[in-house]
């Protein structure tokens, strides 16, 4: 079931629940988007995104496509931590750009859809050396977040 009721992408993930991917498409054609949950420590897991490149076969969370389709990838990612977290609802997921203006995306799509998110998810920012709860309109560095204990579908 879908966390927030916005266009996005379907996807695919493995076996072991850790890896997605999905397909962006737009004027710059199609390209394939990868991400990836590894667990820093236990039941605390980095999430990583970028565009898989077919010709070194590897992931660039440093790229940036501009393929006109930002808001429908960002509501594909709501809905890979969604899947995520369905699976592992103790999970605390750790989310940060490897650029300030990745960084600045996963804090506009929060912003935008905070009143979707917040029944769903307790979320945390790094801001002046301490985690906080997340407040709209805030400049973070970085993200914390995990399912609320009381949601249920």
């Amino acid at each position: 079931m879908a966390m927030i009721n916005l266009p996005a992408y379907d996807f695919l993930t493995n076996e072991s629940g850790f890896d997605y991917e999905f397909e962006s498409t737009g004027p710059k054609g199609i390209i394939k988007k990868v991400a990836h949950f590894s667990e820093l420590s236990p039941n605390i897991y980095n999430f990583g995104f970028g565009d898989f490149d077919p010709e070194t076969k590897k992931v660039s969370d440093a790229v940036v496509s501009n393929n006109g389709d930002r808001e429908k990838i960002m509501a594909t990612v709501g809905q890979i931590i969604y899947n995520f977290t369905e699976y592992r609802p103790a999970a605390l997921i750790f989310i940060k750009g490897t650029v300030d203006a990745k960084t600045r995306l996963y804090q506009m799509a929060l912003n935008k859809h905070w009143e979707n998110i917040d029944p769903v998810f307790e979320v945390w920012g790094w801001i002046k050396g301490h985690w906080e709860p997340f407040r709209k309109n805030t400049n973070y560095e970085q993200f914390l977040g995990r399912r609320k204990a009381s949601f249920s579908l």
